[in-house]
């Protein structure tokens, strides 16, 4: 399965012998599937039928609906009804006798008449027929529409990964370097403060800063939400919640060791980690 994006625009025309339908479909990112169907009063059956076909392809996204048609020329077609035009010959024939300087009936005159002409046009259920297989065609076009942007939106989000994934390789080894140097720093001043220092306290005291300065669970957390990303985003599907969710975690353990950081290097690591996170929530958020 592929990764498809909520926002999509789908336009499709379904031509038979009732008529032809026009279909326009506009999607955009919401946190569930809202539908809003707006359908001429001729085609309000279509309604229920038409929220199953979507609820079977589509999970969420807010989704626009408009439906055009057009009857075919061929399909109205104009009948007399003969027992009408019959029981108003045999009237004015009747007039006729009674009124001899009456003026003849033409054939216009008997047309014009209330219920001797009837149109009769495509039924109902032919252009029903005709909406719904224009529909299925539509909802297809905007489905390959939906994945093609989440092909993109995915193939934004792997290199931010890759970044990632590099800074904390580049904080791995840069920590036990940065944890050395602070101990050092506290050795130092506590030299110069106390004449005479406690070596046991002191040795406590290195082994807090280093537990306080270690990020390797923050750091393995982060890599195995990269690696999860990386699995749902190559699974595909419907998920978009998920991914969301992930990248709160990774926003989470950035924090952290953005709060433990005690050298620049790790600083900067940590404020680049977080943005590329933010980038990619800002993707995620159109993913159905």
């Amino acid at each position: 399965m592929t990764v498809r994006s909520m926002t999509a625009f789908a336009r499709h025309t379904e031509q038979g012998e009732a008529g032809s339908v026009t279909w326009e479909l506009r999607s955009v990112n919401h946190r569930y599937l809202e539908m809003n169907i707006k359908l001429p009063e001729q085609m309000r059956e279509l309604e229920n039928a038409l929220r199953e076909k979507i609820k079977a392809k589509l999970s969420r996204g807010k989704v626009d609906i408009f439906l055009k048609y057009q009857l075919s020329s061929g399909s109205e077609s104009l009948q007399v009804n003969e027992e009408t035009a019959k029981a108003l010959s045999d009237a004015t024939r009747k007039v006729q006798s009674i009124f001899w300087d009456s003026a003849p009936v033409t054939a216009i005159d008997v047309l014009n008449w209330p219920g001797v002409l009837k149109t009769s046009s495509a039924t109902p259920e032919a252009l029903q027929k005709v909406a719904l297989a224009g529909l299925d065609a539509a909802l297809d076009n905007m489905l390959e529409a939906r994945m093609r942007e989440g092909e993109e939106m995915k193939n934004h989000i792997l290199p931010r990964l890759d970044k990632v994934d590099s800074h904390v390789t580049e904080v791995r080894k840069l920590v036990p370097e940065i944890i050395a140097k602070q101990q050092e720093k506290i050795r130092d001043r506590l030299t110069q403060i106390v004449t005479e220092t406690n070596p046991e306290r002191l040795e406590q005291e290195l082994v807090l800063l280093a537990q306080k300065l270690d990020v390797d669970e923050e750091m393995d957390r982060l890599v195995t939400h990269i690696n999860e990303v990386r699995r749902i985003l190559t699974k595909g599907g419907v998920i978009g919640r998920r991914l969301d969710f992930l990248m709160q975690e990774m926003n989470r353990e950035a924090n952290t060791l953005s709060s433990k950081s005690a050298a620049s290097d790790t600083t900067g690591a940590s404020v680049d980690i977080k943005v590329l996170i933010e980038q990619m929530r800002e993707q995620i958020q159109n993913i159905e």
